[in-house]
């Protein structure tokens, strides 16, 4: 099978050709005193729909930051920008992401398709007691979720300090302490930091596998191919609320709705294409 990333792009080119050719209005950054919302950009279209993409890896966050001019992201085509992505630049990577992110929204809207509504942020994995859980980036607002179900948790993280038993649950650096977990949920940055396929090969037990988080607002086929059961994203609801809070530092999750793209009844991206007017 192709690398996800070109896979990605040329759907990323098949739906801006159907949409008409999208552009891009602006790049969003938070201000850097910002901590937690500072992890995210978000790129916004013309029409108004917002795609983000995670930024705190490696040296992508400074070098946006040190970009010349923001005001050069405006008017260029979303699918030009989609196509960094599959290139080795890592902050086009990010933003070729978030152009993919932007399109995938603007494509349920004009196909007036609505994911379904999420109360959390697990991606449907229902933890049951006695089951083990696995979790790959540490979500720290889930851990109770996954405790008071009275599951057994382990933690795949990247950062070496984080490693070692906790209460309630485990962190290893080590993808096959993975295997024997029946559900696991994963952070979107598995599709910016090329770990995707060695995360999926370690879960390959699993009889559910999500990824979940704001970056996680693409079209899922492409993830659906490969075994993932569902997907959990955010749409922004509320584009003026949602732009003064991102770009002042302050938390924007009320103008934003969480929701969750599962597998079993998704109608796929030729349905959702066809039925744009």
């Amino acid at each position: 099978m192709p690398p996800i990333t070109g896979l990605y792009v040329a759907l990323a080119e098949r739906i801006a050709s159907r949409l008409g050719s999208p552009r891009v209005r602006a790049l969003h950054l938070p201000p850097q005193e910002s901590a937690k919302d500072a992890e995210f950009c978000a790129l916004e279209l013309e029409d108004g729909s917002i795609g983000f993409s995670f930024v705190r890896i490696g040296a992508i966050e400074p070098l946006l930051r040190q970009h010349p001019d923001f005001g050069a992201f405006a008017g260029m085509e979303a699918a030009a920008l989609a196509r960094g992505y599959a290139g080795s630049d890592p902050a086009g990577k990010a933003l070729g992401f978030a152009a993919i992110n932007a399109l995938s929204q603007q494509l349920f809207s004009r196909a007036n398709w609505t994911p379904s509504a999420a109360d959390d942020a697990l991606g449907e994995i229902e933890p049951g007691s006695g089951e083990h859980i696995g979790m790959i980036g540490l979500f720290r607002p889930l851990l109770a979720r996954v405790q008071d179900a009275g599951a057994r948790l382990t933690v795949l993280e990247l950062r070496p300090e984080l490693a070692g038993e906790h209460e309630h649950y485990r962190v290893t650096l080590a993808p096959a302490d993975l295997a024997s977990c029946e559900k696991v949920v994963s952070t979107c940055t598995v599709m910016l930091n090329d770990t995707l396929d060695a995360v999926l090969a370690a879960c390959r037990n699993a009889r559910w596998f999500s990824i979940v988080g704001p970056t996680a607002g693409c079209i899922p086929d492409p993830l659906f191919a490969l075994g993932v059961d569902a997907i959990g994203g955010r749409c922004v609801l509320d584009r003026e609320g949602f732009r003064s809070a991102f770009c002042n530092g302050e938390r924007w999750g009320s103008f934003a709705g969480k929701y969750v793209i599962a597998r079993r009844d998704y109608p796929g991206v030729e349905r959702l294409l066809e039925r744009i007017g």
